[in-house]
């Protein structure tokens, strides 16, 4: 790993530490490597630095590769012990063999469907407010990821951040365990440590 990677790494484990993930049914990893298509040109790079226990959330946004990246994904992550999800494919997640799936806020709906489906996935979701974060839960997501925590580049960021007060109640109100994303690198995730946070994700920190 590099030293980035690796402090990050450490700090999340920090948090997943501090929240006990006191709230996880199932055992989740600390760290959440989030790929971008325009950020994360070549995810396969970054996904090779990972320590074992990591997660990948690969998001092809109907990229025509998707296949052939998410099929290289799943080699690392088998070798490196990875968690990988794909995000928002069901089909895609299927046929590379994934830990699971990560659905956009807009599908999270779809969560208790997909558990009855796939009762071995691990499912998460995005969720950026109380009442999704509620959503969530109800439908049976293992994990919710809410954005955007910190000033980012992703185009979701543009009305605005969450900050760590407003992120910590959100984390508080929950009942299910919540990573932060948006804006995560070394520098704020340190601001999330007494947040409740489950753990880190992140697109540029790990960049």
């Amino acid at each position: 790993m590099d030293p980035r990677t690796t402090a990050l790494w450490r700090l999340s484990l920090r948090l997943g530490r501090k929240a006990a993930q006191r709230k996880a049914p199932i055992a989740l990893p600390s760290l959440f490597f989030v790929t971008d298509p325009a950020r994360t040109p070549d995810p396969t790079c970054i996904a090779e630095r990972l320590p074992k226990g990591a997660g990948v959330i690969y998001r092809a946004f109907g990229a025509p590769d998707a296949a052939t990246v998410a099929g290289a994904l799943h080699r690392i992550a088998r070798a490196r012990g990875l968690i990988l999800l794909t995000g928002a494919d069901e089909a895609l997640a299927a046929a590379i063999g994934a830990d699971g799936l990560h659905l956009p806020q807009r599908l999270i709906h779809h969560g208790a469907r997909l558990r009855a489906r796939r009762p071995n996935w691990i499912l998460t979701g995005a969720a950026h407010d109380a009442r999704a974060l509620h959503t969530a839960y109800l439908v049976g997501l293992d994990a919710a990821l809410t954005s955007p925590v910190f000033a980012s580049r992703s185009p979701s960021a543009a009305h605005g951040q969450l900050g760590p007060i407003r992120f910590a109640n959100l984390v508080r109100q929950a009942h299910l365990p919540v990573y932060a994303l948006g804006g995560v690198n070394m520098k704020t995730g340190r601001r999330l440590v007494l947040t409740g946070a489950a753990g880190l994700a992140a697109v540029d920190g790990l960049v």
